[in-house]
Protein backbone atom coordinates (compact mmCIF):
# COMPACT_ATOMS: atom_id res chain seq x y z
CA UNK A 1 0.00 0.00 0.00
CA UNK A 2 0.78 3.61 -0.89
CA UNK A 3 1.45 6.21 2.09
CA UNK A 4 -0.76 9.10 1.68
CA UNK A 5 1.60 12.21 1.27
CA UNK A 6 0.62 14.94 3.82
CA UNK A 7 1.85 17.39 5.76
CA UNK A 8 2.37 15.24 8.85
CA UNK A 9 4.51 13.02 5.91
CA UNK A 10 6.35 16.26 4.89
CA UNK A 11 6.45 16.89 9.07
CA UNK A 12 8.44 13.29 9.52
CA UNK A 13 11.09 14.18 6.33
CA UNK A 14 11.58 17.12 7.50
CA UNK A 15 12.39 16.69 10.97
CA UNK A 16 14.64 14.38 9.89
CA UNK A 17 17.23 17.23 8.50
CA UNK A 18 19.52 19.51 10.83
CA UNK A 19 18.00 21.89 12.69
CA UNK A 20 14.37 21.73 11.54
CA UNK A 21 11.72 22.16 14.51
CA UNK A 22 7.94 22.67 13.96
CA UNK A 23 6.29 25.99 14.02
CA UNK A 24 3.27 28.16 12.68
CA UNK A 25 2.74 30.82 10.42
CA UNK A 26 -0.33 33.12 10.71
CA UNK A 27 -1.77 30.36 12.85
CA UNK A 28 -0.73 27.26 9.63
CA UNK A 29 1.69 24.33 10.41
CA UNK A 30 5.17 25.20 9.39
CA UNK A 31 8.29 23.87 9.28
CA UNK A 32 11.74 26.13 9.92
CA UNK A 33 15.02 25.79 9.68
CA UNK A 34 16.90 28.12 12.85
CA UNK A 35 13.84 30.37 12.33
CA UNK A 36 13.90 30.63 9.04
CA UNK A 37 10.82 29.47 7.10
CA UNK A 38 11.06 26.13 5.00
CA UNK A 39 7.77 24.89 4.32
CA UNK A 40 4.69 25.55 5.27
CA UNK A 41 0.46 24.83 4.51
CA UNK A 42 0.17 27.90 2.18
CA UNK A 43 -1.77 30.50 3.88
CA UNK A 44 -2.89 32.74 0.91
CA UNK A 45 -6.47 31.19 -0.56
CA UNK A 46 -4.89 31.00 -3.99
CA UNK A 47 -3.21 27.63 -3.39
CA UNK A 48 -4.70 24.33 -3.86
CA UNK A 49 -6.24 22.32 -1.24
CA UNK A 50 -3.90 19.25 0.00
CA UNK A 51 -0.85 21.71 -1.20
CA UNK A 52 2.34 22.98 0.87
CA UNK A 53 4.62 25.73 0.07
CA UNK A 54 7.93 25.32 0.03
CA UNK A 55 11.35 27.72 -0.18
CA UNK A 56 12.91 27.26 -2.60
CA UNK A 57 15.45 29.26 -5.58
CA UNK A 58 13.96 30.85 -8.22
CA UNK A 59 16.12 28.43 -11.07
CA UNK A 60 14.96 25.32 -9.11
CA UNK A 61 11.47 26.41 -8.86
CA UNK A 62 11.00 26.94 -13.05
CA UNK A 63 13.21 23.38 -13.69
CA UNK A 64 10.45 21.48 -11.26
CA UNK A 65 7.63 23.09 -12.65
CA UNK A 66 9.29 22.49 -16.34
CA UNK A 67 9.95 18.98 -15.60
CA UNK A 68 6.40 17.89 -13.29
CA UNK A 69 3.40 20.90 -14.12
CA UNK A 70 1.20 18.49 -12.37
CA UNK A 71 2.88 18.10 -9.33
CA UNK A 72 4.65 21.63 -9.12
CA UNK A 73 2.56 25.20 -9.74
CA UNK A 74 2.84 28.53 -8.62
CA UNK A 75 -0.05 31.06 -7.98
CA UNK A 76 0.31 34.77 -8.69
CA UNK A 77 0.69 35.49 -5.23
CA UNK A 78 4.15 33.50 -4.63
CA UNK A 79 5.52 34.42 -7.84
CA UNK A 80 8.14 37.07 -6.24
CA UNK A 81 9.12 34.89 -3.90
CA UNK A 82 11.61 31.63 -3.95
CA UNK A 83 8.28 29.67 -3.02
CA UNK A 84 7.09 26.56 -4.95
CA UNK A 85 3.95 25.24 -4.45
CA UNK A 86 3.94 21.55 -3.91
CA UNK A 87 0.42 19.38 -4.62
CA UNK A 88 0.48 16.58 -2.16
CA UNK A 89 -1.73 14.11 -4.02
CA UNK A 90 0.29 14.31 -7.40
CA UNK A 91 4.06 13.95 -5.42
CA UNK A 92 6.23 10.74 -4.86
CA UNK A 93 7.80 10.28 -1.24
CA UNK A 94 11.36 9.98 -2.55
CA UNK A 95 10.62 13.56 -4.63
CA UNK A 96 9.04 15.21 -1.55
CA UNK A 97 12.52 13.64 0.14
CA UNK A 98 14.30 15.12 -2.65
CA UNK A 99 12.46 18.52 -2.52
CA UNK A 100 13.12 18.71 1.35
CA UNK A 101 16.69 18.83 1.03
CA UNK A 102 16.60 21.02 -1.80
CA UNK A 103 14.65 23.17 -0.02
CA UNK A 104 17.06 23.02 3.86
CA UNK A 105 20.12 23.67 1.49
CA UNK A 106 18.98 27.00 -0.37
CA UNK A 107 17.60 28.59 3.40
CA UNK A 108 20.54 27.44 5.23
CA UNK A 109 22.70 29.34 2.46
CA UNK A 110 20.66 31.92 2.14
CA UNK A 111 20.79 32.25 5.75
CA UNK A 112 24.97 32.22 5.91
CA UNK A 113 24.67 34.66 3.40
CA UNK A 114 23.18 36.79 5.30
CA UNK A 115 25.40 36.40 8.21
CA UNK A 116 28.02 37.50 5.78
CA UNK A 117 27.14 40.58 4.66
CA UNK A 118 26.46 41.69 8.26
CA UNK A 119 29.78 41.11 9.10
Amino acid sequence: MTRKIDFDALREIALKLPGVSESTIHGLPSLKVRGKLLACVPVHPSAEPDSIAVRIGFDQRAQLMAASPKTYYLTDHYRDYPTLLVRLTRIRLKALEDLMSTAWTFVTDETKSRKSRKK
